[in-house]
């Protein structure tokens, strides 16, 4: 007895989708009713947040309205729908990017001033101990250092002052930087 039911609902909405497929707007709302629920549940589950699974319901009804002629057996709607909504819902997780609060008292709460008094004193005592590893560098070592770092100098820019080969040049950039290093570390230790 079953079985005769279950052929018999498959008829119907054979005969559903291709009533909509010839047009049939009512043919489509009864699709629509089938299905809503069914949609809804996988939107829900992609999506986790109810507005926005309801309203991607609503976004894969109508792409199935204006696509339905493409569906080839018809008997096949309720995986065409499932197909069209799992890519729906990861193009909306995708595009629409994490949720941020954008209420004033809600910024207010989070942001903090990054230049205080205290981080301004320890970025004084930075400057001061590189400025003091510098010093205590070779001459070229420091003019490396200084003509990229400070001048903002290009590789290109340095192979033809220095009147070396840029790999060379990064060659010096790469020990004068582990040189620094090691000076500035010292000078933290003491």
């Amino acid at each position: 007895m079953q079985t005769l039911e279950l052929l018999d609902d498959q008829d119907q909405l054979i005969d559903l989708v291709r009533a909509a497929q010839d047009g049939d707007r009512m043919a489509f709302g009864e699709l629509f009713e089938r299905f809503e629920r069914h949609v809804f549940a996988i939107a829900l589950r992609r999506l986790g947040d109810y507005n926005e699974a309801q309203e991607l319901t609503q976004d894969v009804f109508v792409q199935a309205m204006q696509k339905i002629d493409q569906l080839r057996q018809p008997e096949a709607l309720g995986g065409w729908l499932r197909s069209i909504t799992h890519r729906m819902a990861i193009n909306r997780a995708v595009r629409r990017g994490p949720d941020l609060p954008t209420e004033t008292e809600a910024l207010e709460g989070v942001c903090f001033e990054t230049d205080t008094p205290l981080t301004q004193v320890l970025e004084g005592e930075r400057q001061t101990q590189v400025q003091e590893g510098l010093a205590r560098l070779r001459d070229l070592d420091r003019e490396t250092l200084v003509a990229f770092y400070v001048n903002g100098k290009s590789l290109v820019e340095m192979a033809s002052e220095f009147d070396a080969p840029v790999g060379t040049i990064k060659r010096r950039l790469h020990v004068a930087r582990k040189r620094l290093a090691k000076e500035v570390e010292g000078l933290m230790a003491l």
